[in-house]
This record gives C-alpha cells, sequence and structure tokens, in this order.
C-alpha cells in the first residue's frame, strides 16, 4: 500500500479499522471522543508517525500508537501493521468481563418460582455481586 506524507485522522482511523466508515470516525473527532495528549481533536487533524491517540467507541476504549500511514482501507490482518495497540491491560480485562456475567434463566414452563427456588436466585446474585466488588 502506498503511504502518504499527509493523512487526516478520520481517514487513519477508518482506514485501520477502528471505525466502520470515515463518517463515524468523522462524528467521534466532532464529539470528542478521539483525543492525543488528553485534548480532543478535529477530523482533519494531520496523523503523524509516533503519535498516541485515545479513541473511545461505545462502551470500549483503546489507546493506539501510529506506527505506519495507511490512506485505503485494507484487511484487518494488514491493518494491524499500521497501529500498535497500547491499551493498558486493566481497561481491556474490564471491558471483557462484561461479558462473562451469569445468564439467569428459568425453564420455559416452570411456573412461579417457589420460596426456596427464590432464597437460591438471590442468594446467587448477591454472591455474585459481592466477591466483583471484594476484587475491585
Amino acid at each position: 500500500m502506498p503511504e502518504k506524507e499527509k493523512l487526516r485522522i478520520d481517514k487513519y482511523l477508518w482506514a485501520i479499522r477502528i471505525f466502520k466508515t470515515r463518517t463515524l470516525a468523522s462524528d467521534a473527532c466532532k464529539a470528542g471522543r478521539v483525543k492525543l495528549d488528553n485534548k480532543n481533536i478535529k477530523a482533519s487533524y494531520e496523523v503523524k508517525v509516533g503519535d498516541t491517540y485515545q479513541v473511545a467507541k461505545g462502551i470500549e476504549r483503546k489507546v493506539i500508537r501510529v506506527t505506519g500511514l495507511l490512506e485505503n482501507r485494507v484487511d484487518a490482518k494488514k491493518a494491524v501493521d499500521y497501529y500498535l495497540d497500547i491499551t493498558p491491560v486493566e481497561q481491556t480485562q474490564a471491558f471483557k468481563s462484561m461479558f462473562h456475567a451469569p445468564i439467569l434463566k428459568r425453564d420455559r414452563g416452570a411456573g412461579r418460582p417457589t420460596k426456596l427456588d427464590r432464597r437460591e436466585i438471590d442468594d446467587l446474585k448477591d454472591n455474585f455481586f459481592e466477591t466483583e466488588e471484594e476484587e475491585e
């Protein structure tokens, strides 16, 4: 892929597949979800090799360092070569652990829980939340 000396941040974030469309990348910049040294940057900001950006996308937070400039969107395996993900492990683990919460379901047609069932459900919920608070 040809490299350019000047490249907009919205186009770069789209090319390395952080955002699905360039419009979403531009909107994120406008909303202040893309930062350089904890300062909001505009979508027209020129990317430089070696810069470190903080990108917020939904509940996900990433810290990326630019290792190369990429003008056009490429497949994910090639895009990884143009940035280094230096997101702290705590933030990454916190994001992943949100999806590992136990799912409490009852079988369809089982009827209302009995008093004993309700106590077991309450104990399970209480024990789950107590262990999370102790870890923090």
